[in-house]
């Protein structure tokens, strides 16, 4: 064996090492990343509920005979979540 065949070798081993550690890493961060999108739509989905309750209790606030800030709070609420019921 000849110090060019270790070189060589050797060059071939690191490009190996290298080229799984770089598959490693790439698949560890779309792990990552579908781990956040659940994360995300979980959070989506929580504040989904938050809102449709804060309504219903405006709604029965207003119902009930509140006015001022509760009206106005509803009606900004209502547009709110119609925006976003269209986008």
């Amino acid at each position: 064996m000849t110090t060019e065949t270790i070189v060589a070798i050797g060059a071939v081993i690191s490009a190996a090492i290298l080229i799984i550690g770089t598959i490693s890493k790439v698949f560890k961060w779309f792990e990552r990343q579908k781990k956040q999108d659940m994360e995300i739509q979980s959070i989506k989905e929580e504040d989904a509920m938050i809102c449709y309750c804060l309504f219903a209790v405006l709604d029965g606030l207003r119902q009930l005979g509140a006015n001022g800030n509760v009206s106005e709070a509803h009606e900004k609420l209502q547009k709110y979540l119609n925006n976003k019921s269209h986008q």
